[in-house]
């Protein structure tokens, strides 16, 4: 809770001049006075070069692209590559989690070794990779001319980083399996956001399914619970972790959904997003001293120096294969894919790290995945009726 409170005020002292600045040049109507060489960068950042577009309402993608005399062949190959390249991307990223969180570098027979111990590290290393990688694949692509002002990004950064820093935290308290079964239950805060902040409906399938996610993840924890020699205090930690990256992890989601209400690539957004990450974190950690000492550890041991950079790597090619999968098959068969990856991740973990589940705990992991399997299910017959409808009546709007 302390190292939480010192990155947010951290944070708060990038954030609050910022806001401070803006209220100013709004208050100035800067939009219509202002004049010289800075004022394209604060139209930009503060008042945008473009109105709201009727942008699809669910819209946190741009409809898919359908696939023009293709050959089945060929698109089995592209499914297949988008496949594996999820799968090597996320299930490596989520190893290397585990191993850089919660194992010793530089051990050996008389000395233990050490742990690193600055999560935020980690999270500017992974932004700063995807900033760039985002940077340039907008450089070499053509873009939508964009329109939303650049401060509307720092909402969702900081609700990103922060539910990232829990994510990387957590993992000191907790297994890895239990933290992917919580990341899969994330769908009921996530409906919660969704009422409050965008004001959505929701079908009584998509509340059964929350419902028995919620079931199965109790069965993993509760029958789990006997079998760690843990303290209460630590058990604690990381189920008030687990709910903050939960929390914010729902918030960025909503709020990004919102955002493309602005005309703008995914890619775009990533760009926007990680643009204030890496000012968020780098100030911060500056603040704090930590960047210069995590430098040093990575100085010190260049297997976490290999880790750390591999981990962003993963993150950053995890994401741009996320879009391509949506863009070309949607939304479902991406959901599909990345349900299979949580529960390989899970076995993955188990054979390296030897964690033990249960009998009721695998019963509980399997209720979790077959709900899971039930929303796409759900979802995608919902889209099928829609298509069916007459012209005269309107589908019921779906997250």
């Amino acid at each position: 809770l302390f190292r939480f409170f010192v990155n947010a005020a951290g944070y708060a002292s990038i954030v609050v001049p910022g806001f401070l600045l803006i209220q100013y040049f709004k208050r100035k109507n800067y939009l219509e006075t202002g004049r010289g060489i800075c004022f394209p960068v604060i139209k930009s950042c503060v008042f945008g070069s473009e109105m709201k577009s009727a942008h699809q309402e669910d819209g946190s993608l741009p409809a898919r692209a359908e696939p023009t005399e293709s050959s089945t062949a060929r698109q089995v190959f592209k499914l297949l590559f988008c496949a594996a390249g999820l799968q090597a991307s996320y299930l490596t990223w989520g190893v290397l989690q585990e191993r850089v969180m919660t194992r010793t570098y530089g051990a050996t027979d008389t000395d233990p070794g050490e742990k690193f111990k600055d999560s935020q590290f980690l999270v500017f290393m992974n932004r700063i990779l995807a900033f760039t990688v985002a940077g340039l694949y907008c450089a070499l692509t053509k873009q939508p001319r964009h329109g939303a002002p650049m401060y509307k990004y720092s909402f969702a950064s900081l609700s990103n980083i922060l539910s990232s820093w829990c994510q990387y935290e957590a993992l000191k308290y907790i297994s890895f399996p239990t933290q992917v079964l919580a990341k899969a239950s994330k769908v009921i805060p996530v409906m919660m956001m969704g009422k409050l902040v965008s004001r959505k409906s929701y079908e009584y399938w998509e509340y059964l399914t929350a419902a028995l996610i919620s079931m199965g993840v109790s069965m993993f924890l509760l029958s789990s619970a006997p079998n760690r020699h843990v303290s209460t205090v630590t058990t604690f930690s990381g189920i008030v972790l687990l709910a903050g990256y939960i929390i914010f992890d729902s918030f960025t989601s909503n709020w990004q959904d919102a955002l493309f209400t602005y005309k703008m690539s995914p890619v775009q957004m990533m760009f926007g997003v990680n643009v204030f990450s890496c000012l968020f974190t780098v100030g911060s950690l500056l603040e704090q001293g930590a960047l210069l000492e995590s430098a040093h550890f990575m100085a010190r041991h260049s297997e976490f120096a290999a880790h750390a950079v591999l981990l962003s790597v993963c993150s950053a090619c995890g994401q741009l294969f996320i879009f391509y999968t949506i863009n070309q098959f949607g939304a479902a068969v991406f959901t599909i894919i990345m349900t299979l990856r949580q529960a390989f991740a899970i076995l993955l973990s188990c054979l390296i790290y030897g964690h033990t589940v249960t009998i009721v705990g695998g019963l509980g992991v399997a209720v979790v995945f077959m709900a899971l399997f039930l929303r796409v299910y759900a979802r995608s017959r919902l889209k099928k009726r829609s298509k069916k409808l007459p012209p005269g009546e309107t589908p019921v709007q779906k997250v």
